[in-house]
């Protein structure tokens, strides 16, 4: 009585933790809750450019900064 096969469906809920497991770790999209990838130095001040918040002068010179 203690040898059920339970028809493969061992097996199949392997297969299903696996794909879950995969695309949870795999998946490209921004998930809330998952951890944001932090701007580095130089993009934050490419932003902060692009949005007028420093003249091109300061970009300039905290770029070379940065790149030092």
């Amino acid at each position: 009585m203690m040898n059920y096969h339970f028809g493969g469906m061992h097996l199949i809920w392997w297969f299903v933790w696996c794909i879950l497991i995969f695309w949870i770790f795999a998946t490209p999209y921004n998930i809330p809750g998952q951890r944001a990838k932090k701007d580095s130095p130089l993009d934050i001040l490419k932003k902060r450019f692009a949005q007028g918040e420093i003249s091109k002068e300061d970009y300039l010179e905290k770029k070379k900064l940065l790149e030092n």
